[in-house]
């Protein structure tokens, strides 16, 4: 299967959280991303591995 590539708002509806959380986490370096020019990318492998390794970790 192909690894999709997400947007800031894609991973932000796919974590229930505002576009604004995912842009302060971008800039933080907390969440795993890429950048072509000036756009953030996501990968939804990098995510869901990202996920799993947050579990039990305090936000």
């Amino acid at each position: 299967m192909e690894n999709q590539t997400w947007t800031v708002k894609q991973v932000a509806d796919y974590l229930r959280v505002h576009p604004d959380t995912i842009y302060t986490m971008v800039k933080e370096k907390q969440i795993p991303h890429f950048r072509v020019r000036s756009k953030i990318f996501f990968t939804k492998s990098a995510i869901d591995s990202w996920i799993r390794s947050q579990e039990g970790v305090a936000m």
